[in-house]
């Protein structure tokens, strides 16, 4: 499902956020004065994924009847 409404990027970018999150984490336990950076590139990360993750249902078309079609496939067809 994934790939077929292509949110891998999305998902490359909640994983790259988690990754700054422990990097964060273990910054943080050592007291580095950059762990805030990688605190904000976390936030960056999870907000752009998110919207990753938005953007299909947002400009989805709808049909005739006011149904809107997530599957690319059906509406290259069309």
């Amino acid at each position: 499902m994934i790939k077929r409404l292509k949110l891998q990027k999305a998902v490359i970018a909640f994983i790259l956020g988690v990754g700054a999150l422990v990097a964060y984490r273990i910054m943080s336990e050592n007291r580095a004065p950059s762990s805030n950076l990688m605190l904000t590139l976390a936030g960056i990360f999870f907000v752009a994924g998110a919207l990753m993750f938005l953007y299909p249902i947002l400009f989805a078309k709808k049909d005739k009847e006011g149904c809107v079609e997530l599957d690319p496939e059906k509406q290259e067809e069309n």
